[in-house]
């Protein structure tokens, strides 16, 4: 398939779209997606790896089915050409929501209102927040912020340049699942096997790209924290942009994390302080530059 300039056009104007709106309010078709996904969970699910390949494979060849479909339908229009990649860009980019939750964060943090501080980092990551301070819950925000300007933001428009929509809807098909069925419990050990490798796999390079654009925009000891630390983190991708961000921002990532009652002790990123309220709102606008960057170049790269 040949991506033109009319995908980069539209990747342009669908990241301008989801700078000045965010997420659609209602009908979002990312949450439609959730809802498909669901039922067919429900028809095939076994404690099987097999049956998730299937389930996985399903649903993310049906995503990009349909992306394929809308780009023949507007195929001889150039407008229709700009207008379908704008609003999947749209539909599947979350930068702004990101940043958006992440200053929700700080207002309850700099307000001093921990407990709903707590409540609110469910919106972010899956991490259990009982027992948090004010310098925990900035840290799993700064590390959530890290990890998913990559995925709401940099990982789409990369897929988006070299695909167009089908690599749109396809990428986001597949960090849907991996959010849904990805997590290592004991139901989702080998049913969500097939969907947590295709995320690694779906992100092994956006997350390299945003370690790259964090260097770029953020300066500091980004460069320097992304070469030595990115590859501690035990996932493959979501540590190259952590360090990143604690180079950047001269902080220090990791530590102990409680995911569900299961601990884990992650090692350490950056050379700097422990993450503290005022840093959170720094993190938001280090990840709203990092995203407007990956914009312009997913444009100019068709």
């Amino acid at each position: 398939m040949l991506v033109s300039s009319d995908t980069g056009k539209g990747l342009v104007l669908g990241a301008a779209l989801d700078a000045l709106f965010g997420d659609p309010r209602r009908g979002h078709p990312v949450a439609g997606f959730g809802r498909v996904a669901g039922a067919l969970e429900r028809c095939l699910y076994a404690d099987s790896r097999a049956r998730g390949v299937v389930f996985a494979g399903v649903l993310v060849g049906g995503a990009a089915g349909v992306g394929v479909l809308a780009e023949r339908l507007v195929r001889s229009s150039a407008v229709g050409r700009v207008g379908v990649t704008a609003l999947a860009t749209w539909a599947v980019l979350g930068g702004t929501s990101l940043g958006r939750e992440g200053t929700a964060m700080a207002r309850e943090l700099e307000a001093g209102e921990v407990g709903a501080a707590r409540e609110r980092l469910t919106h972010l990551c899956a991490r259990d927040p009982a027992g948090l301070g004010a310098g925990e819950l900035a840290r799993a925000t700064v590390e959530s912020v890290a990890e998913n300007t990559s995925d709401a933001a940099v990982a789409p428009l990369v897929w988006g340049a070299v695909a167009g929509v089908p690599g749109l809807l396809a990428y986001r098909a597949v960090n849907t699942l991996d959010a849904m069925v990805g997590y290592r419990s004991a139901r989702y050990r080998n049913f969500g096997w097939a969907a947590a490798r295709l995320d690694d796999l779906a992100n092994w390079v956006p997350a390299r790209v945003t370690g790259l654009l964090v260097a770029g925009v953020g300066g500091g000891e980004a460069w320097t924290i992304l070469r030595r630390d990115g590859g501690k983190h035990p996932s493959p991708n979501a540590g190259r942009c952590e360090a990143a961000f604690a180079g950047a921002l001269g902080v220090r990532l990791g530590g102990v994390n409680s995911y569900g009652g299961d601990v884990e002790a992650r090692p350490e990123m950056g050379d700097g302080w422990a993450p503290e309220v005022g840093d959170v709102r720094r993190a938001v606008r280090l990840s709203r530059l990092v995203a407007g960057a990956a914009a312009v170049l997913a444009g100019v790269a068709r």
